[in-house]
């Protein structure tokens, strides 16, 4: 299968790991921590992501009648093919602490964390279980028979205004105040300029074995002709803020995940992600002929319910939504390769069409994409 079949209902492999040796290492290493504890099976859930590994497990502790229901959040088996160039699972640890600490969003309660290897290969650390349900990805639930596409309007229109105000309510943290560690240099250059200058190298990295994407470097010349001048940027950013990295009760979010791609920037970077692969998923769907979500997370909306919760009307969204398109055009470009490592793919022929939305994305540079919505 090449990345020009269309969407799969399977997921791609996504690690080598042992589970049961896993557990066994889990064990060990929590038993340092609560002496006594044993750790049951693992559990993989379906929509462990691409990146990061998440297990599901119950710590039984000696002398507690009920056991505790934990979570391992594991960088990535380097045998893998790793989606990203570094895993920072203490800076994730800590960004988690400090959107607990400083605001109202829910994020599950981190316990421990070891930043090295000797315990089971690679960093980790581990947080309590949040019950909730997550709007799934794998089909995208814009191809409908989900909770999330089946529920009246009022509640799909529910969840989507409480995802945004989480988006809004993250926004109020600052590089000036308790993010300022996730900052990128001080050299003068603004928060964005750092952020787009990572995702170029990432793309280097991604790019290493020769094989790149024109597409995708007309992208990075298109947002130097349309750099927007708003220098306000020293936000933090969620940097993955959609609802499929959120769990929900009663259609309000009672857990933020993933947080690997946190840092400083302007407030768009987010808006942007959060309507740009709403429409990824939309897009799919309507290329197949079905009708999917189109209701739902519209640019307008989004921007709409963000002003209304935050007092700040988003900008340039043009080419902040370009610029998220572009971000998920070099991470689908580096899934291919990963895809081709487990034997699930092949590089096309045109290297652009291992970016499964590229038709999409030479659209929004063209300046055609949003006006033929």
């Amino acid at each position: 299968m090449t990345m020009t079949d269309g969407p799969r209902s399977e997921r791609p492999q996504t690690s080598t790991r042992d589970y049961d040796e896993l557990r066994a290492q889990l064990e060990a290493w929590l038993g340092e921590r609560v002496p006594g504890a044993t750790v049951s099976a693992l559990i993989v859930p379906e929509s462990n992501g691409m990146s990061s590994e998440t297990v599901l497990f119950d710590l039984a502790v000696p002398g507690e009648a009920e056991p505790r229901a934990l979570v391992a959040r594991i960088a990535p088996d380097p045998a893998a093919d790793p989606v990203f160039m570094v895993y920072d699972m203490e800076r994730q640890f800590l960004t988690m602490q400090m959107v607990a600490e400083h605001t109202d969003v829910p994020v599950p309660k981190v316990l421990w964390l070891e930043p090295g290897s000797d315990a089971i290969g690679v960093p980790f650390f581990v947080m309590e279980r949040v019950n909730g349900i997550v709007p799934p990805d794998v089909l995208p639930y814009t191809f409908g028979d989900n909770w999330f596409f089946d529920a009246k309007l009022s509640d799909q229109q529910l969840l989507e205004r409480r995802a945004v105000e989480v988006v809004a309510a993250l926004h109020q943290l600052t590089a000036e105040g308790p993010a300022g560690f996730l900052a990128g240099p001080d050299d003068g250059e603004s928060h964005l300029r750092h952020h787009v200058s990572e995702q170029r190298a990432y793309y280097d990295w991604v790019a290493a074995d020769g094989v790149r994407s024109p597409l995708i470097e007309r992208a990075f010349e298109w947002l130097e002709e349309h750099w927007p001048e708003n220098e306000n940027d020293a936000f933090f950013s969620w940097g993955d803020a959609r609802v499929g990295n959120m769990m929900f009760e009663d259609f309000s979010p009672v857990a933020v995940l993933d947080w690997e791609m946190a840092s400083v920037g302007p407030r768009e970077i987010d808006i942007g992600w959060m309507i740009y692969i709403h429409r990824f998923f939309q897009d799919l769907v309507e290329d197949l002929g079905m009708p999917g979500m189109p209701h739902i997370l519209k640019r307008d909306t989004v921007a709409d319910i963000y002003a209304a919760a935050s007092g700040y009307v988003p900008r340039d969204l043009d080419f902040y939504t370009a610029y998220a398109a572009l971000r998920h055009g070099i991470v689908m470009f580096r899934i291919t390769r990963r895809s081709i490592r487990f034997g699930e793919a092949v590089m096309p022929e045109d290297p652009d069409h291992a970016i499964l939305h590229h038709a999409h994305l030479a659209r929004m540079l063209d300046g055609v994409y949003w006006g033929d919505l």
